[in-house]
């Protein structure tokens, strides 16, 4: 009797076999290949660095760097060597008059309307020539960039500097001192170059956020005319737009700590086909693009199991 119960229940398990839900075979996930990152841009020797015995402004790249040497070469210069050479000559002048040989009696003249006149005017007329354009060049570095700006966040740490590509999808890049071999091998300047650079297009607006992690730092590139302080707990902001492709170098302004002076910054500048394909090699997004189509394309979604009623009604 038990061996006949056995069977039966067997048998019953034979026939509501097909009735049980299989799971549908999940279709697997496309992946995309990353493309891989296209090659660095090599640097040109003098451009973007300090040169040997060097004395002067760096070659400026961007439209404010211009703006400011011009006012540094027309105005400031011309103003400080001829207020200098016309001081050393009235006192050569003032000692030789005044001497005591040939100005035995000295004058009791206290008061001379005419030259406290002159020497009232004078400097507010030299300070108001060099206030107006001065107040243009700051202004014109604080003035918001356009709409199609590309927005980077600088983020200063003890002592490297990393780098947040906010409308590119988000994707951070850190940075750090290139070792004086490693440097030489990759024919860059000591104590400038880094493991990975900053990469921006040429021609586009940039407009970098300035923070730091730890202590105050000071973003600097002296061929974008751009300093701009890293203070920890706040955002700070400038702009730049570089007119040439090429590799600029710069370095903390602040005096941070300890490797205050090892933790430089390697800006890479390349036109905006090689940008965007250098942004898609870090996983992120060419600005304007839909994320979710990106996403769409390298993920499929799995099928559905139907349920166990849903199974029998089909058998």
């Amino acid at each position: 009797m038990k061996s006949l119960k056995t069977a039966i229940f067997a048998f019953g398990l034979i026939l509501s076999a097909p009735l049980i839900a299989q799971p549908a075979p999940v279709a697997a996930p496309v992946v995309t290949a990353t493309p891989a990152a296209p090659a660095a841009t090599a640097p040109t020797p003098g451009i973007g660095m300090p040169i040997p015995h060097g004395i002067g402004i760096q070659e400026q790249v961007t439209p404010i760097g211009r703006e400011a040497v011009w006012m540094h070469d027309v105005i400031l210069m011309p103003v400080i060597v001829l207020m200098s050479v016309f001081v050393l000559a009235l006192l050569f002048w003032a000692s030789f008059r005044y001497r005591r040989a040939a100005n035995p009696v000295p004058s009791k003249t206290t008061h001379n309307t005419l030259v406290e006149v002159i020497w009232t005017l004078g400097p507010v007329l030299i300070l108001l020539g060099i206030a107006v354009p001065s107040i243009s060049l700051l202004a014109e570095q604080y003035k918001p960039p356009g709409k199609n700006a590309i927005t980077i966040k600088a983020i200063g740490n003890q002592w490297y500097w990393s780098y947040e590509y906010m409308d590119n999808g988000g994707f951070e890049v850190t940075a750090n001192m290139l070792k004086d071999a490693d440097a030489k091998a990759r024919g860059e300047p000591r104590l400038l170059a880094t493991d990975n650079r900053l990469v921006i297009p040429v021609g586009v607006p940039i407009r970098l956020l300035t923070t730091s992690n730890d202590v105050i730092h000071a973003w600097s590139v002296p061929a974008f005319w751009t300093q701009m302080d890293a203070v920890p707990g706040r955002i700070n902001q400038t702009k730049f737009t570089v007119e040439k492709t090429g590799v600029y170098y710069g370095q903390c302004y602040q005096i941070c700590g300890a490797r205050h002076g090892f933790m430089p910054i390697a800006v890479e500048v390349v036109t905006p086909e090689k940008y965007a394909a250098w942004v898609a090699s870090k996983g992120g997004v060419t600005k304007g693009a839909k994320p979710a189509a990106a996403a769409a394309a390298t993920s499929v979604s799995p099928a559905p199991i139907p349920s166990a009623s849903t199974a029998a009604t089909k058998s």
